[in-house]
């Protein structure tokens, strides 16, 4: 096939990338697709689609595509902050985020994750995540062309744009959905329908439901009476991968959004993306053959782009979806999760353990550490890892629903419960990181719990991100449920429009938008000015304290920042002897004072420190 590339007219820098990953990506298809007869055929196919695609790139793509080729830890730098939002929500359409680009780059926001904004069904459409077309915008936020110039006005910035590939599924009214239930030819096979119930029930056997409040089990039912398979919401048909036409297709839209600027992928979904009876349908071995095949596509036509994982699944398959070779950038789950467990029970220990043994990251790859997303939080720690702690971990998890849903003693939090399933006691939590600190509740120690989780995300490694609003101090909207095409769904609770009031008052120390923001804004401050926060590279310390959560960042000068944050509700010692592998001289980033270590260290609640020290 390499030989198939050697025509005069085929561009030497597509060639050279083609003759490094062409390999590769063979060898996957044999795997994937070397029992069809057409399987060789769309390979092909997909070959001459990236050197078309490269070939229409715009050169300042390639440009920025030898750049980040010669820097290829560019995404590990300590400079790194990402903010996310909804278009609409924060800024009305794409004209008011070209608006916003002053703000975000008073934030030092490097990369910008926007929501869905593609064209979509009316109404509930999972928020943007039922796409009805990959290549047009929602025409109430704009247009593909203004995409692509504001993803050109956010690179000039410095700001990486970010969108989500939701390739596990389209809406049921795309155009490849509509010609499948029509059974027009080269279709009928680029979605999973049955005739009847003998295969749902089968694959049902062994499969969850994930969204039961819309409907049981995997399949929904067609008018014509046929079943066809919907993973989440009724509306979201699930692409059968086992078709090579369906990789090819996904593959151009892929490319196209590539050449519209867009620099980082996030790709929706990634465990659910292969079928299999007899199995749970999901990580399957197909699924990450899946990934490191588009990853060697693009690689080919737009080498600088980047796949992020979005996987909320066991801790174990989060990690098996992170390599340069599938998806460089993964969302951190269980640290997050664990982060708010940890506020719960005022008790660091399942945190310090994850950050132990679960932190490490194959070389060229990073985490994306967040405090909270678009989406519910789920407690996605492994049950074997609680066993450790004497932590029962299906009753831990009713607690920690009931604890931030405001039903369980001591609670600070005002959450609300997502997609309770009463047959199986499952549920997850919706909330913005204020109204689950305890900003709302008025909670005494709401706004120190808001730093203190934004300072182990700042800090742990890889890409801090930002949900746009709470370093205000935004609170839940309510509201949502008296919007019908929201009312179903409580995750919009945490979705709210952009909190004006709070973003005047953030100069105002006499409010909570205020000091919030003044306290996070030095934190980012100082994020950019440490190299020792680049990269991924941690080293657990044990402050011998149960609430205390406690790590070193290494440096190449011989220095280190030890992070300690203490998520009880009152002050703790760390004493001297613990610390006394390190120089009794430390500086506190956060306040530039010095400290003395000689004597140890108090922790007030829910304190934090950034203190550069010296191991001896």
């Amino acid at each position: 096939m390499l030989a198939d590339l050697t025509a005069d007219n085929v561009d030497r820098e597509f060639l050279a990338n083609a003759e490094v990953h062409l390999p590769r990506l063979h060898d996957l298809f044999t795997q994937l697709y070397g029992e069809r007869v057409d399987g060789f055929e769309r390979l092909a196919s997909v070959v001459d689609l990236a050197r078309r695609s490269w070939a229409a790139r715009p050169a300042d793509l390639k440009a920025l595509d030898r750049a980040r080729e010669s820097d290829p830890e560019w995404f590990e730098s300590e400079r790194m902050v990402g903010g996310v939002c909804y278009v609409d929500r924060y800024a009305g359409g794409l004209s008011g985020i070209r608006d916003s680009i002053p703000y975000f780059r008073e934030l030092g926001l490097t990369y910008l994750h926007l929501m869905p904004l593609f064209e979509s069904p009316e109404g509930n459409s999972d928020g943007g995540y039922a796409v009805s077309s990959y290549r047009r915008v929602n025409p109430e936020l704009g247009t593909m062309a203004e995409l692509a110039e504001l993803a050109a006005e956010l690179r000039r910035a410095g700001i990486s744009l970010v969108v989500d590939f939701i390739f596990n599924h389209t809406s049921n009214e795309h155009r490849w959905a509509q010609k499948a239930i029509a059974g027009e030819r080269g279709y009928e096979d680029f979605y999973l329908i049955f005739p009847d119930r003998e295969m749902p029930d089968a694959y049902e056997q062994t499969t969850r439901e994930i969204f039961p409040d819309d409907h049981p089990g995997s399949f929904v039912q067609l008018e014509d009476g046929r079943w066809i398979w919907a993973t989440f919401y009724h509306f979201q048909w699930d692409l059968n991968y086992a078709n090579p036409a369906v990789f090819e297709a996904m593959a151009g839209e892929m490319l196209f959004l590539a050449n519209q600027g867009v620099e980082i992928l996030r790709m929706d979904a990634v465990a659910f993306i292969w079928k299999r009876l007899g199995t749970t349908c999901e990580s399957l071995p197909e699924a990450h053959l899946l990934l490191q095949a588009f990853n060697a596509v693009l690689r080919m036509a737009a080498p600088g782009l980047l796949f992020k994982s979005e996987a909320i699944v066991h801790p174990d398959e989060v990690v098996s979806y992170i390599s340069p070779e599938e998806c460089q950038l993964s969302y951190n789950p269980l640290q997050m999760a664990l982060t708010w467990e940890a506020l719960a029970t005022r008790d660091g220990r399942l945190l310090q353990q994850a950050l132990e043994r679960r932190h490490a990251l194959p070389e060229g790859t990073a985490w994306v550490n967040y405090v909270r997303s678009h989406d519910d939080i789920g407690w996605t720690f492994a049950d074997e890892d609680a066993a450790e702690l004497g932590i029962d971990g299906y009753p831990h998890r009713r607690f920690l629903n009931d604890f931030y849903v405001g039903q369980a003693p001591g609670t600070f939090a005002r959450g609300v419960p997502f997609q309770e399933n009463p047959r199986t006691g499952d549920a997850r939590v919706t909330g913005t990181t204020a109204s689950l600190a305890g900003i709302e509740a008025g909670d005494a120690g709401g706004e120190d719990r808001v730093i203190l989780a934004h300072a182990l995300a700042l800090s742990t490694g890889g890409i801090p991100l930002l949900y746009l609003g709470d370093e205000v101090a935004q609170l839940n909207d309510y509201g949502y449920s008296d919007r019908p095409e929201e009312a179903g769904d409580s995750r919009w609770v945490h979705r709210p429009f952009r909190p004006a009031q709070n973003y005047a008052d953030r100069a105002d120390a006499a409010t909570p938008a205020g000091r919030v923001f003044a306290r996070l804004s030095r934190l980012l401050d100082v994020r950019r000015s440490t190299p020792e926060f680049a990269g991924n590279e941690l080293i657990a310390f044990d402050a011998h304290v149960p609430s205390v959560v406690a790590f070193l960042r290494p440096g190449d000068t011989g220095f280190a920042v030890l992070v300690v944050a203490n998520v009880a509700d009152s002050a703790v010692e760390i004493d001297g002897l613990t610390l006394s592998g390190l120089a009794p001289e430390a500086l506190d980033l956060v306040s530039s004072a010095p400290v003395w270590l000689g004597a140890g260290l108090t922790l007030g609640a829910h304190g934090t420190r950034w203190l550069r020290v010296q191991p001896r």
